[in-house]
């Protein structure tokens, strides 16, 4: 479990393919390696991945089909910056919602206005995850927590302060990049009561 607050931008040094659809991933980062444990989650741009090994300066995971399939990780490259967050521990501030790193699809970003220190985005989502979008509830985008402010049939906008833009990948997204989407866990089990009655 996370928050969707980032807490280091990393860096993809190093791609491998382990088999058809398992490809090996390692990430710089400013996490000391010896408090990573193997084993342990680390959220990598929304995406809950399990750390397999440990270097000086990174960590490496394993994405397997289905990740590859449903996320952005397929497409990352040597180069490739992502947002990370540890695992919420128990007495850990939550400062942004509960975030699983279970990616339900994919955003893509329509629309981009550029405000003093700020940034407007405006994102379509697929039509089977726009019902649990709703005006002032959260989403995490690329693994960072943020406020839906509007909603439309097929997509929303965010504002991205100046703290969030220095801090996450976000400052450098552009008009047509795809972003790892998780709806809001709340809104996913409201909707599924109301399914079932």
């Amino acid at each position: 479990m996370f928050t969707g607050i980032i807490t280091d931008i990393g860096e993809v040094v190093a791609t491998e393919d382990r088999a058809e659809e398992l490809h090996r991933l390692t990430i710089a980062c400013t996490y000391d390696p010896a408090s990573i444990a193997i084993g342990a989650s680390i959220c990598c741009s929304g995406v809950c991945m399990t750390a397999v090994a440990t270097n000086k300066n990174s960590f490496s995971v394993d994405a397997a089909a289905e990740t590859l399939a449903v996320t952005t990780v397929g497409r990352w490259r040597k180069g490739t910056r992502v947002n990370l967050e540890r695992s919420l521990k128990i007495g850990d501030e939550l400062g942004g919602h509960l975030v699983s790193g279970h990616v339900d699809g994919l955003a893509e970003l329509i629309a981009r206005e550029d405000l003093t220190g700020m940034a407007k985005l405006t994102l379509r989502v697929p039509k089977l995850l726009a019902r649990f979008v709703a005006q002032k509830g959260s989403v995490a985008l690329d693994g960072v927590s943020l406020t839906v402010n509007d909603v439309t049939a097929d997509s929303f906008s965010v504002l991205i302060i100046p703290h969030t833009l220095a801090v996450t990948t976000l400052g450098a997204l552009k008009q047509g990049d795809r972003l790892n989407l998780e709806v809001d866990v709340m809104a996913r089990y409201a909707a599924r009561l109301m399914e079932t009655r």
